[in-house]
């Protein structure tokens, strides 16, 4: 199988790692693209602060089509997208807008009222806001999901300008009450993108993408596609490949507005897309105590506050889970287990779909990777995901 290599900036040896395992790394791809579990693999490995990894092989398509992934294929990184979110939270922090303790109902008025009074910014960062979770955390019965009760609301209203979408899809309650468990809650960080827009008196999506993805140097990434994007862009289904067509044409433009209530709600919880390099980038800078290239997002204090477990004893049950100390930060995943090979205090977050950003301070290394299910997957698989970690982190000699 073709493997089609990226820009590196040394080789691996010369940072401490062994090269034999990017080897090991390609077989493993190999194999799991040979059984169908993903369509292909784009992935970029980085070794204090030096890129010493850069390959893609398999399908830049789920059409079968006959077009190789590449390591600068731009694909969207779903939920990884709660990471520039969080950032952006954390810099209006620093700025002295906000505080981790404010209240959401200090600058969203639908959470003033009970039984959301007492989420914070924090609760909603660490997923404890207690708000119902993403669809298929629970097997029981809950109220429609967020976007449905906008959806309803929007449906018995004559004019949208005044259409309070924040209170519509809060309208179903809270699950459980704040505080108590670890619930995933997507809605939360869309929630956050509000705020942004409160506090900052700009477009969420132009806030995220003026102070965090071009101070960083990101060219691939941001909210809304380029021609230049979409024609690199991994294509999902038929429906996917005609909406990339019609940007590369220029017969819409990204970021049109098409006046439903949708264009008003922020996608700051998975709308980003980026590519393998451009978001090793943004975790060097992590690495970097909020710093690379001269640029600076984030102060020292603030990103050790965001990659610091945040409680304990909170439990998490969402897809099964009965895990009795949930270990989170500011918007990163900072699990460990027998799962995981990577140090004590690694930031992580998976992206559905699927793709991973995993940044282990301690060693100074950054890995992410982009691989899209295939029908061998049944929706999700393990493999790609924790497996891949385990192949990546073993050559650090």
């Amino acid at each position: 199988m073709q493997i089609i290599q990226g820009k590196i900036d040394c080789k691996p040896e010369e940072t401490g790692y062994d090269s034999s395992r990017i080897d090991a790394l390609n077989r493993k791809w190999e194999d799991l693209i040979d059984r169908k579990i993903i369509h292909g693999a784009s992935y970029c490995i980085s070794h204090k602060g030096k890129v010493i990894a850069n390959g893609a092989l398999g399908r830049n398509n789920a059409l079968n089509m006959d077009t190789p992934m590449q390591p600068d294929t731009v694909f969207g990184v779903a939920s990884i997208t709660k990471l520039f979110t969080a950032t952006a939270i954390m810099q209006l922090i620093e700025d002295g807008h906000i505080r981790l303790n404010t209240y959401v109902g200090e600058i969203l008025p639908a959470f003033a009222e009970k039984p959301f009074d007492g989420i914070t910014m924090w609760h909603l960062l660490t997923h404890t806001s207690g708000l119902y979770p993403d669809g298929g955390c629970f097997p029981e019965v809950a109220p429609k999901n967020a976007w449905a009760l906008i959806e309803d609301a929007a449906k018995r209203l004559d004019k949208k300008d005044d259409f309070d979408w924040v209170k519509e899809g809060i309208s179903g309650g809270l699950r459980v009450p704040t505080g108590t468990q670890w619930q995933y809650a997507s809605f939360g960080f869309v929630v956050l993108g509000e705020v942004i827009r409160k506090v900052s008196g700009q477009d969420p999506h132009d806030y995220i993408e003026e102070h965090v993805v071009r101070p960083l140097k990101m060219k691939d990434s941001g909210f809304w596609h380029t021609p230049e994007t979409a024609m690199r862009s991994f294509i999902k289904s038929e429906d996917h490949k005609k909406y990339f067509d019609k940007i590369i044409s220029g017969e819409i433009i990204g970021r049109e507005d098409d006046g439903s209530i949708w264009a008003k709600i922020p996608n700051t919880g998975g709308g980003i897309h980026s590519t393998a390099y451009d978001l090793v980038r943004f975790g060097n800078a992590f690495v970097n105590n909020g710093r690379l290239d001269g640029a600076r997002i984030l102060g020292r204090k603030s990103v050790e506050k965001m990659s610091t477990v945040q409680f304990r004893n909170v439990p998490d049950y969402c897809w099964g889970a009965n895990e009795p100390d949930r270990l989170y930060g500011i918007g990163f995943d900072m699990r460990q287990g027998l799962s995981y090979s990577y140090s004590e205090g690694t930031i992580m977050h998976e992206g559905a779909g699927a793709s991973s950003l995993d940044i282990d301070p301690k060693e100074q290394l950054v890995a992410a990777w982009f691989v899209p299910w295939d029908e061998g997957a049944n929706g999700w698989s393990a493999e790609p995901l924790y497996n891949i970690q385990n192949v990546i982190w073993s050559g650090l000699i």
